[in-house]
């Protein structure tokens, strides 16, 4: 069994605004990036998954314009609430400090924890291994830096706090996972460095 992760390209926000499930389109370096993307991938592919949010459904139709493109929710980046689409340091202390102290299970008022994150995305994922198990070409799933992460604490089974220092992903990553459905390994094809991404407070 062959599965590719990517994660989508560069979106178009400024920096310091907290975002998630809201739908936000990619930069101007979306072809240079997807052409990065394009000579890490494989020949033969069985499927294509995607999260629905265009920075995601825009790449995975680029990079696979002959596959019919499958979108899924459980696919989608953490749902950030509230927060959604607000700077981080206009978020009020009393609702960001106690799930900075612990996002793994603290939720975002009106949205998700970590945990819940990852419990979708590891459902979904074994899914679609079981669907595409037998398969001798590879499946492709495009999505979010969240979603990736989970997806390998779940194979490798890494503590979500640990996640971040565990596998950086930048925006355009390929994860090459291999092996069985109860054995499963990570190799990462593509993870080019951009700017530093800020998902927190300034204060913090």
């Amino acid at each position: 069994m062959e599965i590719y992760l990517i994660r989508h390209t560069a979106p178009a926000i400024e920096k310091g605004i907290c975002y998630g499930q809201a739908d936000i389109d990619v930069t101007d370096s979306f072809s240079k990036e997807a052409e990065i993307i394009q000579a890490h991938l494989p020949t033969a592919v069985a499927a294509v998954h995607s999260s629905p949010l265009q920075r995601c459904k825009k790449l995975a139709s680029h990079l696979f314009p002959r596959h019919p493109i499958q979108l899924h929710n459980d696919l989608m980046e953490i749902n950030c609430g509230d927060w959604e689409m607000l700077a981080w340091d206009d978020i009020p202390k009393e609702e960001v400090n106690p799930w900075m102290d612990d996002y793994v299970h603290v939720r975002i008022k009106g949205g998700e924890s970590y945990v819940d994150l990852f419990e979708r995305v590891s459902l979904k994922f074994s899914e679609i291994i079981t669907q595409h198990h037998a398969s001798d070409e590879a499946v492709v799933l495009v999505a979010h830096g969240g979603v990736i992460r989970s997806i390998l604490s779940h194979i490798t089974s890494t503590p979500l706090k640990k996640s971040f220092d565990e596998f950086s992903l930048h925006y355009g990553c390929v994860i090459k996972i291999t092996g069985t459905q109860d054995k499963l390994q990570y190799q990462v094809l593509s993870n080019i460095a951009h700017e530093k991404e800020i998902h927190k407070p300034a204060y913090s």
